[in-house]
């Protein structure tokens, strides 16, 4: 399955060892919490350019990469520094279809990586500060000689078929009449395939068999490695958990409720099927 994943940073390679200070050159994106400011063009940017002190008052700043031969930054401002002719967007998703697809994938991999940095100033096993490793994306600590490297949650996702339905369910956080497939985080010392049959039969009781991935998608919200799989109904009754889940159903190609975002992995799983008469 060709999925082109919207937040996928791929496009931006690093060089390292990483320049010892922010060049004249450079972009940056000013991250404020778990959001980004944009200035108003055609189309709308999140990139800036000169020196970053002069647009806000900076709390750190961490290098993303390379894009052709600049090099790209991400900055972090208070909330009590507004920056002038821009607007703060404080859910990333939001953004897609107002930037272009790069800069949406640059918008959220700038607010994780800042929440790296930012939730790993002490070591977190002596308790030491630490410091930017320079050589790779890490943490070091000079103390006890523990690394630390950007947390990647693995979690599965997949697509049950039963005949000519699929099974769709409904989590208590959607919106109103939205339904998507089933997801969850994979365990310690658990195979994704496992994780798959658990997640199932956890969330709606039901066995599957045939299990086979398809494609994956990093979700930054927090700091997800989706994983999409296609799985057919093996046995069992509906029966939700009444926690993750509130409702579920088979539903045909003609009888859909509201869908996911096109922007995720389980829409391109669902639309994949669709799709597969």
């Amino acid at each position: 399955m060709n999925h082109a994943a919207a937040f996928s940073a791929a496009f931006l390679p690093t060089r390292y060892p990483e320049p010892d200070r922010m060049p004249g050159n450079a972009g940056w994106v000013i991250v404020r919490g778990n959001g980004v400011y944009i200035a108003a063009g055609t189309p709308p940017t999140i990139l800036f350019s000169g020196n970053p002190e002069k647009t806000c008052t900076i709390l750190r700043s961490q290098y993303l990469g390379h894009r052709n031969d600049v090099p790209l930054y991400a900055v972090e401002t208070g909330p009590d520094s507004p920056v002038a002719g821009c607007t703060f967007h404080a859910n990333i998703r939001e953004l897609h279809g107002i930037l272009p697809d790069d800069e949406l994938a640059l918008a959220a991999f700038a607010v994780r990586i800042i929440d790296f940095d930012r939730t790993t100033r002490f070591c977190g096993q002596c308790g030491a500060p630490t410091r930017q490793s320079g050589i790779e994306r890490a943490k070091c600590c000079d103390a006890c000689g523990m690394i630390t490297y950007p947390r990647t949650s693995p979690a599965i996702i997949v697509l049950i078929r039963k005949g000519d339905k699929v099974l769709l369910a409904r989590s208590p956080r959607f919106p109103p009449d939205m339904y998507s497939i089933i997801a969850g985080f994979v365990e310690a010392c658990e195979t994704l395939e496992e994780a798959v049959r658990r997640e199932v039969r956890e969330e709606v009781g039901l066995e599957v068999t045939n299990i086979r991935y398809l494609a994956s998608e990093p979700w930054p919200f927090p700091n997800s490695l989706m994983l999409g799989f296609v799985a057919d109904y093996a046995g069992g009754g509906i029966t939700i958990d009444n926690n993750e889940i509130v409702a579920a159903g088979w539903f045909g190609r003609e009888d859909l409720p509201t869908l996911p975002s096109p922007l995720s992995i389980s829409r391109a799983l669902i639309d994949r099927w669709i799709a597969d008469k």
